[in-house]
């Protein structure tokens, strides 16, 4: 498995550059093929590179290799930033993110498996990938497997009462092997999360049901990469509540709802890119 880099590597700045690099892909896909999203992207751009740089036990020449970890975006929405996170770990060329969100091209908007080396599930309709990876975490561990499953969540998401189904029976079961990860941005698609509906207390939530709870700052890599290292094999589900901020990079869209469906072109598209590319 090739997921981890050397310490040399993480002490240089691998992962920071990963999630730069995401995110310009991310910012140049979607307004490429007018597709929308980019703030969510943005703000997990940071997650995705610890989970895929540091976490994931993954080999891009072998991507369906049973003993592989297991990743779920449920965040389905912001599938530009996975795809582009598999090029740059080598599960397809970087040449073919250009065709994102064209007619007849593989890559669609929200996150598919079909003929997408690296993806474990399709998803788009949002309270499923955490059921499913639960499923998966269970199976895992009954077949003996020593495999780690870990899903992204939006906080939005959480409004989902699939979701809680899969929270409880991960708790009852034990699943250590089970790490979910919220990208807590606190914007969903029209509105703040607080307005939409309030989550907090969130960390007590997912205490009371049982699972062991990490708060990470969501852009700090080095730390997400810390705490994703220190998730797993605690006799409890791991949750990561990792702090975000919607936009993540660009000025002008972070902390604004308006990203969540806007899609960067013209001069907005070239203040975008000066920014992350300086």
């Amino acid at each position: 498995m090739d997921a981890k880099p050397t310490t040399a590597n993480a002490a240089d700045g691998a992962l920071q550059g990963l999630a730069r690099r995401i995110r310009i892909h991310a910012v140049r896909m979607t307004s490429r093929g007018g597709s929308s999203h980019i703030g969510s992207c943005l703000s997990c751009a940071d997650i995705l590179a610890a989970v895929y740089g540091a976490a994931l036990r993954i080999d891009s020449k072998s991507p369906q290799d049973p003993a592989r970890d297991r990743f779920i975006l449920s965040k389905g929405h912001a599938g530009a930033a996975v795809y582009a996170t598999l090029a740059e770990r080598g599960f397809f060329p970087v040449e073919r993110l250009a065709d994102h969100y064209q007619d007849g091209s593989l890559l669609s908007g929200h996150v598919s498996h079909k003929g997408i080396p690296g993806v474990e599930l399709s998803t788009g309709s949002l309270g499923h990938g955490l059921g499913v990876g639960t499923g998966m975490a269970w199976s895992l561990r009954s077949m003996g497997g020593g495999q780690r499953v870990y899903v992204l969540l939006s906080d939005g998401e959480l409004d989902e009462g699939s979701n809680w189904e899969a929270v409880l029976f991960a708790a009852h079961h034990r699943l250590d092997n089970l790490v979910a990860i919220i990208d807590y941005n606190r914007i969903q698609s029209l509105a703040p999360v607080a307005e939409t509906l309030a989550l907090e207390p969130l960390a007590d939530k997912w205490r009371a049901f049982g699972w062991t709870v990490v708060e990470a700052d969501g852009h700090d890599v080095d730390g997400l990469a810390a705490a994703l290292a220190g998730a797993p094999g605690r006799g409890h589900p791991c949750v990561v509540i990792a702090h975000t901020t919607k936009g993540k990079g660009v000025s002008f869209m972070e902390n604004s709802v308006l990203w969540h469906y806007r899609t960067a072109r013209g001069d907005e598209l070239a203040a975008a890119l000066s920014e992350l590319e300086s």
